[in-house]
């Protein structure tokens, strides 16, 4: 059976809940807290030396890095496109997700949920300012499409909506952006989503 090394708090290991959910595939799912170090010790750094989560145990081996797990868990399915555009435009998105979205609202988040956002004002600022910047360009590709990639969910819009759909718990408010404010209830009306754990 699949492992998943999983904190119930973080978007990056959110989006693979909720492909395993889309594709109702069983897992064990073992909890480790970043927050408390446990990401840090002997134990976990033997599963991924970089100290990161999600990782998933699979065949024998250790994938880490949310979009290569969400890539593995996708391949073969309806939320991996066969054609060789459409999977290229998928790693795009996800490569965006990580250094604009991620970088930007998914560290807001983390700063002001665990009250570090005062000692990191100056960079907040600007982290802000470049996560509007990432949320516009989201707001022009939704001007004519459902979701990210051609005409159908896939991965992109899982790894895109982990944290986009945080966005309000790191301070960004999404009135501005109706069309994005939409994707998100298309996303969450998707056959098998479920919503963050405890959230």
């Amino acid at each position: 059976m699949l492992q998943l090394y999983d904190f119930e708090k973080s978007g990056n290991c959110y989006k693979a809940r909720l492909l395993l959910a889309h594709l109702e595939m069983p897992y064990e799912r073992i909890e480790v807290n970043s927050r408390t170090g446990e990401t840090r010790q002997p134990p976990y750094l033997a599963v991924n030396p970089k100290g990161q989560i999600p990782a998933l145990a699979v065949e024998g081996a250790i994938i880490a890095e949310s979009s290569a797990i969400l890539f593995y868990l996708a391949d073969g399915t309806a939320y991996l496109s066969g054609a060789r555009l459409a999977r290229a435009q998928c790693v795009q998105w996800m490569a965006f997700e990580q250094a604009n979205i991620l970088a930007n609202i998914g560290l807001s988040r983390k700063w002001i949920t665990t009250g570090q956002a005062e000692a990191n004002r100056k960079a907040l600022d600007e982290k802000h300012k470049l996560g509007h910047e990432a949320l516009a360009i989201m707001e022009a590709k939704l001007a004519d499409r459902d979701f990210f990639v051609g005409d159908r969910y896939s991965i992109a819009d899982i790894a895109l909506f982990g944290y986009t759909h945080l966005a309000e718990e790191g301070n960004f408010s999404l009135r501005d952006y109706s069309r994005v404010r939409s994707w998100i209830e298309r996303v969450k009306s998707q056959p098998g989503w479920v919503p963050m754990i405890g959230g």
